[in-house]
């Protein structure tokens, strides 16, 4: 994937890094040289971020590990400049459940703490004044990084559990409320707070520290996701693919051309088409790979369209197909019933089907 460096994988779950990390190494250096620095401290302070971020990937794996006691899965885990996200394939079904999934990743911060404090002499720093204690931590040394981990750790323990979408705290908060409200209003409450809770980030950032912005712009987006999604989820539940699926079909061949689908493209609003063969299904040629081909319209589709497809049945719920979406990255898929193909589905019929569903004079 664009945009992300690959780091391996943990437990069988792909780590990695997002482009805008880099960001705040940037700011990390910047700040460093802003302060008299020099070359040496600069590395040393990126290499102490990068062994805190260790800790952020142990507080994801918690997450994963956990959910995975539950029967969900973690795709990946990336790391971005205010923390990392463990990308699971479903929110745990149980308020339960998902209380005990996001308590685990600052757990797992917490035992890092517990057992870095068997290594801090703490009755030496007791005496020191806040100014005292920031030029020891800001001094190199293995006493003083073991002890900025330690902090770092309760640190992120504590922003963490911020009430506010998409950190723990907020998924505590909205587990504990589903006990009494249900999924739907615990998360429209959880991710009203967080909203609130991203703007205060914002008014901050905007007269103390630029980087709040970035966290506010982090929590009101990802509170507005959550809130969305779960809505939409809610207003799909008990609907088969059969209620929402596309039935008029434009069918294309193998050896049907590029020009033809490009003609195809331009008589309707089909971006994507089922590749039919002897009344099988061959494969599925994406509007992307359409484009990419436009200036070669001779090529033939059968060298193009992806034959490693999936397809869903007739009655399988519009909810799971929503899953496979957000986990493999693919918006079209067709629809067999009986292994004769009867239709597809797209995330934009699902999204209408959701518009027209959630009309409350429907």
């Amino acid at each position: 994937m664009k945009g992300v460096l690959q780091l391996g994988k943990i437990a069988g779950i792909k780590i990695e890094i997002h482009w805008t990390f880099s960001f705040l190494l940037i700011w990390v250096v910047f700040l460093d040289l802003q302060q008299g620095g020099n070359l040496n401290s600069s590395l040393l302070n990126i290499l102490i971020i990068l062994i805190l971020f260790l800790c952020v990937v142990l507080h994801e794996l918690g997450h994963a590990l956990t959910a995975k006691r539950f029967g969900v899965g973690t795709k990946k885990i990336t790391l971005l400049p205010i923390g990392g996200v463990a990308l699971l394939e479903k929110i745990p079904e149980k308020p339960v459940q998902e209380l005990f999934v996001a308590l685990a990743g600052p757990a797992v911060n917490v035992l890092i703490a517990i057992l870095l404090s068997f290594f801090i002499p703490f009755e030496n720093y007791m005496s020191m004044d806040p100014s005292g204690m920031e030029d020891f931590l800001n001094t190199s040394g293995f006493q003083s990084l073991l002890l900025f981990l330690f902090l770092a750790n309760i640190m992120l323990v504590l922003f963490n559990m911020i009430p506010a979408f998409p950190m723990d705290g907020g998924r505590v908060l909205r587990s504990l409320l589903a006990f009494k409200l249900g999924r739907v209003k615990a998360t429209e409450i959880a991710s009203s707070l967080g909203q609130v809770l991203a703007v205060l980030f914002f008014m901050l950032g905007v007269f103390f520290n630029p980087f709040l912005i970035l966290i506010a712009l982090f929590i009101f987006v990802g509170a507005y996701g959550e809130n969305q999604m779960v809505k939409n989820q809610s207003i799909l539940e008990g609907h088969i693919v059969e209620e929402a699926m596309l039935t008029k079909l434009t069918l294309l061949h193998p050896q049907d051309t590029i020009q033809q689908a490009i003609n195809a493209v331009l008589a309707s609003t089909e971006k994507d088409f089922v590749v039919m063969d002897n009344n099988q299904i061959a494969g599925v040629l994406y509007h992307k790979d359409i484009v990419k081909n436009a200036n070669k319209p001779s090529v033939l589709i059968k060298d193009v369209m992806q034959k490693d497809i999936k397809t869903v049945d007739i009655t399988q719920a519009i909810t799971s197909v929503l899953e496979n979406i957000r986990n493999e990255k693919s918006t079209f898929y067709p629809v067999t019933h009986n292994n004769e193909l009867v239709g597809a589905i797209d995330m934009t019929n699902i999204s209408e089907f959701i518009v027209f569903k959630s009309n409350p004079n429907q």
